[in-house]
Formats: structure tokens, C-alpha cells, sequence
């Protein structure tokens, strides 16, 4: 059996003895004192004292929970390296900050750093696979920077370029964009490609070129939808009337859409990813998963960008169950009524965060769920030296609203152990460290430090309206701005 101190040796046959299983199958099953059994790439048995081959490592899980690896389905991972900047900001801010004066100023290794600290930052939170909705990408350069980052830190990842300072159909028809894509990708279980951009409603629809190419390169997108005042009702009419919603589309927030909208979403198979945080926050619009359920749209988990958010989805879980409640109970109260049980559950919070997501990514057929067959991505909440740990009594309860990633005691992902024992296993972080560091000196020295330290309040630019911040259409949303003109002088 391993011991507290080391770590299963590679290449071993490994199995958690005696946890609590959420399998998180068709079936829902929760096993008590039950074995997982890894073997190689694959989960080779799930059961109550199974019988393992010769040399089998033993992880001791009682007292914890074996729940798959959770899948975070849109993360900005390239502005890890700015953790906690942009605590105060709006939505307009971070606009302001990123998209109209200084997304420009990261280099490759800027990128890189950032991404390379989301990995395993990712990976310590029980995060298997991640979306790296990576729409920094001015230049190649930083593309291939951006996906080295990533490669080697053993995680599974989606890799989803953008360029938020170019259009869509500019930087996605560059023949070199298309060379990259099509040399890049692996289209394995352990990275897949989607693209990454936005659709703001301009009738003229400047974006149509982009689809096509996803469409040529066969490439799912993952687009800001139902943003107030920068990608609502028009964009989604606009991609529904040439075609261009498709099964595999993953529309993020989705948050002020319109009934028709959402029908649009049902109809054609697209998901939803929550980025509940955020949403609450920014001002994209309330988190919307009680209309989402409403008109049965699949749904997953995400963290959007920890320059302002936590960056793990337990928080995730229960931020939306809070605010999923809140509307109900809210509700209620204005018809004077009163809510007696809770819609949404803590199973479907722990759905969304694991099966959800692989669905969402077409990735459920290897993971998402503990199942045999399935690729090994497995991980151990457990804590013997918290008080928070016990007693376990409603276990998905306990992951969505007890548990947090100082309880994640080991994880591994495609049979690769990354973390053992509340330690990550091949994270050189004081190299990260370094590399984040320089980072944060480079953008500072650039910007000056007067920039530097009112960046985390930004103004807005006299010229620009206070929503779309792309700057190759000048379309706004007049429903946004409609509004205004009702209001007292």
C-alpha cells in the first residue's frame, strides 16, 4: 500500500481501496467501500474487494470520495498570470484592460507562463480536462506558445485559439493559421481543437467566414453568447439562419437570451458552459441555468479567468446551486409564495462539473464518469487532517458544498498520477513561479507603474460605448442602449 509520503510508482497497476464511488454513470450508482482499478490507460474494475494483479499500487480512500475528473469547458487560461488583478473590475473593465489597450502587450512566454500555471493549477483543483478558450493569440508565435504550455503538464486539455484584435474570418482564413491547425492537432482524447470567437450581432455578419472555416477544418466553435449588450439575440439568429449551430457548439454564459434563443440552442443540440461566477459578477446577465433547464439545454461547468475568480469548480458547483436557489426562492417570494423543495440538486451541480463537460466536448465516451473501459481520469477528495472531511453523509452534497481543493488528495488523469497525498506530482513551481513573475515585471515595466496599479480600476475611453469591444464592427446592440431612453432625465 502506498504510504503518505510516496507516491505510486509509474507504470503500476493502482486501485483506491474502500471509498465512497460516484460513478457518475447513466445510472448514477454510488458504491460504498468500493475499489477502483486502474490499469494503464483505463479503468479495469470497479467493486467492493477486488482482486488486482501482482506489484498493483494501493491508494487507501476510506473516509473519501473516487469521483471522476472534472472538466472545466471555458477558462482564459493565458491570464492566469495575473491571478486576482481584476478583483473590482466590470465587465466593461476587463474589456478596457484586455481587448482595447493592453492584450497586446503579452509576448509567446507571457502566454505561456499563464497558461502553464492554469495547467496546473487545473490539475491541483481535481480538473482533469480544460478548455483553454485562448483568445489572446495576436501572432502565431503565440498560438504555438500558448499549446507547448499545456503539452507538457499532463493534463487533457481543448485547445480553442482566438485573436480578440483581429475578426474572426480574418485571422481564422490566414492560410498559416490553417497550417497550424491542421500540423497541431492530434485529434486524440488528450487534446482536441475547437475555435474561439464571437458573433455581435452585425446584420452583415462579418463573422460568417470564420464558421466556414470551422466548418472546413471541422472544427467545433465555442462562442460568448447572450452577453448583455455585446452578443445576444441577433448573433444567435444569425448563426441558426446560415447553419452554423451545430451539435458539437458550446455557447458560454448564455445569460440574456431571449425564449427564442434558447429554443434555437434546444433544437439544434448545442450546450450551455456556466461560468456562474462570473456571471454574477460581471454583468453578462443572472446565471441563467434555471431558464437553461427549463428548455432541457445540456449544461457544463467553467471559470471563465482567475485575474478575478477562483479557479476551481467546487466553487463553481456551489455558486451555482446558490444562485440557481436564489432565483427560485426570489420568485416565489414576489407571488407570495414559498418554495418547499430545491429544483436543482447538488447531483446535478457534480453532473455538470464532470459528465456534462465531457459530453459537452464530445469527450464522453472516454471520460466524464467512472466506468470500465473508460481512461483513467480519477480523482480522491479526501482530507484525514481537516475536521471539514467528516462526517461524509450526502457525498455529492459534500463535493458541491463542504470540499475544496485542499481536500484533493490525489488525481490522476489518463492513468497518470499528477497529484498524491495534497501534493502535485512533476510541477516544478518555483520554475513556474519564475516564469509568472517575469511576467508580471514585463507587463508592469511596459504599461509604467502609474498604468499598472489604476489598471485594477480602468477607465473607460471617452470614444468607445460601453459594450462591444471589437473593434473590427462598429454594430452595437440598440436593445441594450433602448433601455436608457426610457429612464428619467
Amino acid at each position: 500500500m502506498t504510504t503518505e509520503t510516496r507516491a505510486p510508482q509509474p507504470g503500476r497497476p493502482i486501485v483506491f481501496r474502500n471509498g465512497t464511488v460516484l460513478t457518475m454513470d447513466g445510472a448514477k450508482r454510488v458504491l460504498q467501500d468500493a475499489d477502483v482499478l486502474i490499469v494503464g490507460e483505463n479503468i479495469e474494475a470497479i467493486g467492493q474487494s477486488l482482486e488486482v494483479p501482482e506489484g498493483t499500487e494501493e491508494i487507501d480512500a476510506s473516509g473519501g470520495i473516487v469521483m471522476p475528473g472534472m472538466i472545466d469547458t471555458h477558462r482564459h487560461m493565458w491570464q492566469t498570470a495575473m491571478r486576482g488583478y481584476g478583483a473590482d473590475w466590470t465587465l466593461t473593465q476587463y474589456f478596457v484592460w484586455y481587448y482595447l489597450e493592453h492584450g497586446t502587450a503579452f509576448r509567446p512566454e507571457d502566454i505561456a507562463a499563464g497558461n502553464l500555471l492554469s495547467a496546473w493549477d487545473a490539475l491541483d483543483a481535481g480538473v482533469t480536462t480544460s478548455v483553454d478558450w485562448s483568445h489572446g493569440l495576436s501572432t502565431l508565435d503565440h498560438a504555438e506558445a500558448a499549446l507547448e504550455a499545456l503539452e507538457g503538464t499532463g493534463g487533457r486539455f481543448v485547445f480553442a485559439p482566438g485573436n480578440i484584435f483581429a475578426g474572426p474570418s480574418e485571422w481564422t482564413s490566414n492560410p498559416d493559421f490553417k497550417s497550424f491547425v491542421e500540423r497541431r492537432n492530434p485529434r486524440s482524447d488528450m487534446l482536441k481543437f475547437q475555435l474561439a470567437f464571437d458573433v455581435t450581432g452585425d446584420p452583415s455578419f462579418p463573422e460568417k467566414g470564420a464558421f466556414e472555416v470551422a466548418r472546413e477544418l471541422d472544427l467545433p466553435v465555442t462562442t460568448h453568447a447572450g452577453v448583455w449588450g455585446a452578443t445576444n439575440d441577433d448573433g444567435v439568429r444569425l448563426m441558426h439562419e446560415h447553419g452554423f449551430m451545430t451539435p458539437g457548439t458550446v455557447y458560454v454564459h448564455a445569460a440574456t437570451l431571449s425564449r427564442d434563443s434558447y429554443q434555437r440552442i434546444a433544437a439544434t443540440g448545442g450546450s450551455v458552459s456556466l461560468s456562474t461566477e462570473s456571471e454574477q459578477s460581471c454583468g453578462q446577465g443572472y446565471p441563467p441555468s434555471w431558464v437553461l433547464r427549463q428548455h432541457d439545454i445540456p449544461m457544463s461547468l467553467s471559470i471563465d479567468t482567475s485575474v478575478w475568480f477562483s479557479s476551481d469548480l467546487f466553487v463553481a458547483m456551489r455558486t451555482t446551486l446558490g444562485a440557481d436557489r436564489s432565483y427560485e426562492h426570489m420568485r416565489a417570494h414576489e407571488a407570495g409564495d414559498t418554495i418547499t423543495h430545491s429544483a436543482l440538486r447538488a447531483e446535478h451541480v457534480v453532473d455538470w462539473a464532470t459528465r456534462g463537460g465531457a459530453a459537452a466536448l464530445s469527450l464522453d465516451h472516454a471520460v466524464g464518469s467512472l466506468e470500465v473501459g473508460k481512461k483513467a481520469d480519477v480523482v480522491l477528495v479526501k482530507n484525514d487532517h481537516s475536521p471539514t472531511s467528516f462526517p461524509l453523509l450526502n457525498p455529492y452534497g459534500h463535493v458541491a458544498l463542504q470540499a475544496g481543493r485542499g481536500d484533493v488528495h490525489t488525481v490522476l488523469v489518463n492513468g497518470r498520477v499528477v497529484k498524491h497525498n495534497h501534493r502535485l506530482i512533476g510541477a516544478d513551481l518555483p520554475g513556474i513561479r519564475a516564469k509568472v513573475e517575469s511576467t508580471v515585471e514585463h507587463l508592469r515595466s511596459t504599461l509604467g507603474e502609474e498604468a499598472w496599479q489604476k489598471g485594477m480600476n480602468p477607465d473607460v475611453p471617452e470614444t468607445k460605448i460601453l459594450d462591444n469591444p471589437y473593434m473590427y464592427t462598429d454594430y452595437r446592440d440598440a436593445s441594450t442602449h433602448a433601455k436608457a431612453a426610457d429612464l428619467p432625465a
